[in-house]
């Protein structure tokens, strides 16, 4: 969520639009983030080029809910500078409670990035403080349509809901081998030597359970080469005990996270990208975006009603499998090593898509079309592109 939002700010203010960026601070010292701390943090207000970045400090973190006294103050000041949109990105149940307590909101927008799936009693507890927040909003945005059939919460208002793909900045991703940075050219290198000649297969994201790491392992049995999985997470040190019980520790690298360069020449040295989800609390994958841009085929799950198929399309850009089921996603792998032409057409197809859905300046001009049809505009591109944007997020 807070590359994302970060990246949308940039493209909107690179547009026109005054932005402000409202989040919870995840970093003691300013120097990253970090999902795992749940401490004390200090309130930091900075500049992120032309965007406003207030992070604020909290107490603590309870049931993924961060404790930030200073919420309700910094909202009401925020507010107070002049806003035409408050644009919340959830799930976020903070800034849900504290614009639920604001009597009087500009236009507020929504990004629903995913159901609470998990947590269900949690979840249910705290649906009457949504559904109430949801009522209030001028619209809803959906990451993509396979998303909203699934989601009870944004069926109920359908009516609000539109489609906003989320979008990244292509142009480290798509640039030709010989103008891309030293950094990248060296990982690629060394990514290409330990493949040793076979298929190198990339799995990126956080290690949690809806990401299918064991279904990627227990493929990799079935399937040449090498995984190389790109992340942290709680099922780190389970997912390496379940490679050696399976025999292929030799043929699996823990990389860790790595630097936006180095996962660049991760993506250029692979065969595919591994995308194995299994539940919709995976509704998208920027990953995916990532490797489309680069020209790197996707083996994809066909989560129900979520829209990790959609972003990259079976036959099209990869290739879709059954949730799940290890044996199909090796037979998908071995397919794109065996079959002749299979990958490169795929690879053509998946840049061609990157450049027309997934550029983050078309994301953005689609949110401020959306912003001018929630205020009752014209399109902005018949109208001044210019409107005062509060962007409400997670941690940052």
């Amino acid at each position: 969520m807070e590359a994302h939002v970060r990246t949308l700010a940039q493209a909107q203010a690179a547009l026109g639009a005054q932005v402000e960026v409202l989040c919870a601070n995840h970093s003691v010292d300013g120097t990253g983030t970090s999902h795992e701390f749940h401490g004390r943090s200090p309130t930091r207000e900075e500049w992120d080029g032309p965007v406003r970045v207030v992070r604020l400090g909290r107490l603590a973190s309870v049931a993924r809910m961060d404790v930030m006294p200073m919420l309700p103050l910094a909202l009401r000041r925020a507010l107070a500078r002049g806003v035409d949109v408050v644009h919340l990105h959830v799930p976020n149940p903070s800034m849900v409670l504290a614009l639920d307590a604001v009597p009087r909101l500009p236009a507020v927008v929504v990004t629903h990035q995913s159901d609470i799936i998990r947590q269900r009693v949690a979840g249910a507890l705290f649906r009457p403080f949504e559904w109430l927040l949801y009522a209030r909003a001028a619209r809803l945005l959906a990451t993509s349509d396979a998303y909203v059939r699934g989601s009870s919460l944004l069926s109920t208002f359908k009516s609000k809901v539109r489609v906003l793909p989320l979008g990244i900045e292509l142009e480290s991703y798509l640039r030709p081998l010989a103008e891309t940075s030293l950094e990248a050219r060296e990982a690629q290198a060394r990514w290409t030597a330990a493949a040793e000649g076979g298929p190198l297969w990339l799995m990126v994201g956080r290690l949690v359970y809806y990401k299918g790491l064991f279904t990627a392992l227990e493929a990799l049995v079935h399937a040449p080469g090498r995984l190389v999985v790109v992340g942290e997470g709680p099922l780190a040190a389970e997912g390496r005990e379940r490679a050696r019980a399976l025999g292929i520790e030799e043929r699996v690298t823990w990389a860790g996270y790595l630097s936006p360069e180095a996962l660049a020449g991760a993506y250029r040295a692979a065969t595919a990208l591994w995308f194995p989800s299994n539940a919709r609390s995976e509704a998208y994958g920027l990953s995916q975006v990532e490797a489309l841009a680069s020209g790197l085929p996707v083996l994809n799950t066909a989560v129900p009603d979520s829209g990790v198929a959609w972003v990259s399309l079976h036959e099209r850009t990869g290739l879709t499998v059954p949730v799940g089921d290890a044996r199909a996603l090796a037979a998908a792998a071995r397919r794109l090593v065996e079959e002749p032409g299979l990958r490169e057409r795929l690879s053509r197809g998946a840049r061609e898509r990157a450049r027309a859905e997934f550029a983050h300046d078309v994301m953005a001009a689609r949110s401020l079309d959306l912003y001018a049809e929630a205020l009752g505009r014209r399109p902005l591109v018949e109208a001044e592109p210019i409107v005062s944007v509060r962007h409400v997020a997670g941690g940052g």
